[in-house]
């Protein structure tokens, strides 16, 4: 008779990734009908946007849900990137953990090569049925269609259809349909507000959404692509030991001074001497020889030593102007009243990777005024909908006494209140997030005290705006008083006097002391009329660049009274000199299609005006300086 130990021995067996991820779906964000059906688009869109991007492709992206059953939707994500060849189509949609991104240390969407096949894999597990992939390459006349499921027990694809299609109208791009089990809702756990918030920090692509017969296009505000990330090497004060250790036994590098200088970030010959110094350990160890305490001395060493901050071209951030379009673009329905200049902040480091934070925030016109306000979080350009509670970004909201910047908040701690909506941006070469689902990101102290900051520039941003429209009213009101009563007044003085009336302008300039913006829209004849008086109300004479930030890229310019020096995504004027007490005005006719909602919040930007003598627009945002050199560079 067998012990009881053998009979135990003989129960063990290896469990393949795809049974565990089959058994433990929620881990990858299958943890209810609705979240299902958002996480199904969600990793579809993640890879569409990850593969235009890397092919410097303005992304086009089509996402179709149509019922088909009780809680069973057709769920079918089509783009215009570069396609997959032919060999590689199964693999990416039916093996976990396959994919070109884990192994490099740069910003992207997706790194574990879990998404899209854990949907193949959802979809055969909820459905019974197999995912359609159709997909083609530029050098093709047509395109690969094959059905796909997941073998769970060996982790490898199996494909039930191959055949060649012709796709018509279609230079190259990749489609995958799936049917899932899942609940199609509106509200802020929703497909739609996934796609609304992918279109905010993604405003380069264009979006269009079909479910059950409607339709909903999210348009592209700019023909702008995120800037290419070049991937680091790993920074040594950011590894773990056992990394080290693995590392050391698989480097081809002959001596420890040249491993570290060649295999890790930002070390040079003279930082790695240092290193083997203090580690006490010879220059010309081999690393493979090193065992476990050898790398706990140069993991200490390298923590006494002075190293660079890890490379940051391996991130890509929206850039503030960038977050502003898409926030214009999505949020124009609530017709906010004013755009905070979004904060892009300085990179940092977290354990050795780096990171960068940006932060937006909108605030009045019909945004609820008495509820929380709204907090749109991201992570590497991908909305984060779920565990908001447990978020980083939240912690360093609750941290902030909004009081003191306009917004109401009980007790100086928790939520704020009132008509805002917040954006924060997290981007990382390793974004720390609290579970592989990647619905929040951990409370690190680094990386809340970044969001922090940024919080609190653009809230200084609302308490000065807040403060210039009490000063906007006033000047108003200063003006109707000055530009009616004191001509009065003077030609009173003048009458009893017996002379001519003075002059008044250079008094009027001395009591107002601003510059004074003021825009009108109108349309004729299904034509946009956009009227901008610039009025030098200071006793100095001015030389100003004036900017005017065009809805959407494709809009067309049909003419101004003054022709502008720049047309693009922007129009530019140089206004060699408006003397004091002058009025400028630009008259502008757009091309039709243009509503009022797609004008409203602030579009005019000055430059040659403190920011404190400017009412009715706003100084000029640091990273246009960057884009206009380089127009003017290229031109």
């Amino acid at each position: 008779m067998a012990s009881i130990a053998e009979e135990l021995a003989d129960k063990q067996q290896e469990i393949s990734v795809g049974e565990f991820f089959e058994r433990n779906k929620h881990i990858l964000g299958f943890d209810s009908l609705t979240k299902a059906l958002v996480t199904t688009v969600k990793e579809g869109v993640d890879n569409s946007l990850d593969a235009c991007e890397e092919a410097a492709i303005l992304p086009e992206i089509k996402v179709e849900i149509e019922e088909v059953d009780e809680k069973e939707y057709r769920v079918a994500v089509e783009d215009n990137g570069p396609g997959i060849v032919k060999r590689k189509i199964p693999e990416v949609f039916g093996k976990l953990l396959y994919g070109s991104r884990f192994h490099e240390i740069s910003q992207s969407r997706g790194q574990q090569g879990i998404g899209v096949s854990a949907v193949v894999m959802y979809g055969q597990l909820t459905s019974g049925r197999s995912t359609t992939v159709r997909s083609k390459v530029k050098e093709k006349d047509y395109a690969k269609e094959m059905d796909i499921i997941l073998d769970t027990k060996k982790n490898e694809p199996e494909v039930q259809r191959e055949e060649v299609v012709l796709w018509e109208g279609k230079e190259h791009g990749t489609r995958f349909e799936t049917i899932v089990k899942g609940l199609l809702r509106r509200g802020k756990h929703s497909v739609f507000e996934y796609l609304k918030n992918t279109a905010i920090v993604n405003p380069h692509a264009r979006i269009i959404y079909k479910r059950n017969g409607d339709k909903t296009v999210f348009k592209r505000a700019t023909d702008q692509l995120p800037e290419e990330t070049e991937a680091v090497l790993p920074h040594l004060k950011g590894i773990e030991l056992g990394t080290l250790a693995k590392m050391a036994k698989s480097s081809d590098r002959r001596t420890l001074k040249s491993f570290l200088k060649h295999e890790f970030s930002r070390i040079s010959y003279s930082k790695s001497e240092e290193i083997c110094k203090k580690a006490g350990m010879e220059e010309k160890t081999n690393p493979g020889d090193l065992e476990v305490e050898d790398c706990k001395k140069v993991l200490n060493a390298a923590g006494q030593v002075k190293l660079m901050s890890p490379k940051t071209d391996c991130l890509a951030p929206i850039k503030s102007m960038l977050i502003k379009k898409g926030l214009k673009n999505v949020l124009k329905g609530d017709h906010p009243e004013y755009y905070a200049p979004p904060v892009t902040r300085e990179p940092e480091v977290y354990s050795g990777n780096p990171f960068q934070v940006e932060v937006g925030l909108v605030y009045g016109g019909d945004l609820p005024k008495d509820s929380s306000v709204r907090v749109l979080r991201f992570a590497n350009r991908v909305p984060l909908l779920y565990k908001k509670g447990g978020c980083a970004t939240t912690t360093a909201i609750k941290n902030i006494d909004w009081r003191i910047y306009g917004l109401d908040q009980k007790g100086g701690s928790g939520m704020p209140s009132g008509p805002a909506v917040i954006l924060i941006h997290v981007a990382s070469t390793r974004v720390p997030f609290t579970s592989e689902a990647k619905e929040a990101i951990a409370d690190i102290p680094a990386v809340v005290d970044e969001i922090e900051k940024g919080l609190r520039e653009c809230a200084r941003s609302l308490r000065t705006h807040l403060n210039k429209e009490k000063k906007r009213k006033k000047v108003r009101k200063k003006f109707t008083v000055v530009n009616d009563i004191l001509p009065l007044i003077a030609q009173k003085s003048a009458d009893l006097l017996g002379k001519e009336p003075p002059e008044l302008d250079t008094s009027m300039t001395k009591i107002m002391g601003v510059v004074y913006v003021e825009k009108e829209y109108s349309w004729n004849n299904g034509q946009c009329e956009i009227k901008i008086d610039i009025m030098n109300y200071t006793p100095s004479d001015r030389e100003l660049n004036v900017f005017f930030e065009k809805p959407y890229p494709e809009t067309e310019l049909l003419s101004s009274n003054l022709e502008p020096e720049h047309n693009g995504d922007h129009l530019e004027w140089k206004l060699k000199q408006l003397d004091s007490s002058e009025t400028m005005t630009i008259n502008l006719e757009f091309d039709g299609g243009l509503e009022e909602e797609d004008l409203e919040g602030t579009d005019v930007y000055i430059e040659g005006v403190g920011e404190t003598k400017l009412i009715g627009a706003e100084s000029l945002p640091d990273d246009w300086d960057i884009e206009l050199a380089e127009i003017e560079e290229v031109d």
